[in-house]
């Protein structure tokens, strides 16, 4: 794995989540192409600008569409919907680290970011 710059959330030893605030986020899946990454990554950020205008017009029809672009895209990617690994793993996307599996690890991670 590559060194993370102070600016990146830190990645479970598996690569399947990052961590933020100190709750576990599914992170998109590693086999996609990049080609098509990159394509649903450019669509989630068109469908969050989508929802930051609805907001502003106050546009409930439109707000409701965009927001459900935005979960097309993150399901595409893999960070909603269906796990993809295949280890039979629970999926523990939004859980407190501190309360799952990786208890250990985040501990270790926090008490050395305070060295």
């Amino acid at each position: 794995m590559a060194p993370r710059s102070l600016s990146d959330p830190p990645v479970t030893p598996d690569g399947r989540y990052i961590v933020v605030r100190g709750r576990l986020w599914r992170r998109a899946n590693p086999r996609l192409e990049d080609a098509t990454r990159e394509r649903l990554v450019q669509e989630l950020m068109a469908a969050r600008r989508a929802v930051g205008a609805a907001l502003r017009a106050a546009d409930q029809s439109a707000l409701g569409a965009a927001r459900a672009r935005v979960g097309a895209a993150k399901t595409a990617l893999g960070e909603r919907g269906p796990v993809w690994w295949d280890d039979g793993a629970p999926d523990e996307n939004r859980h407190m680290a501190r309360n799952t599996r990786y208890a250990d690890w985040f501990a270790d991670l926090e008490a050395s970011s305070k060295t």
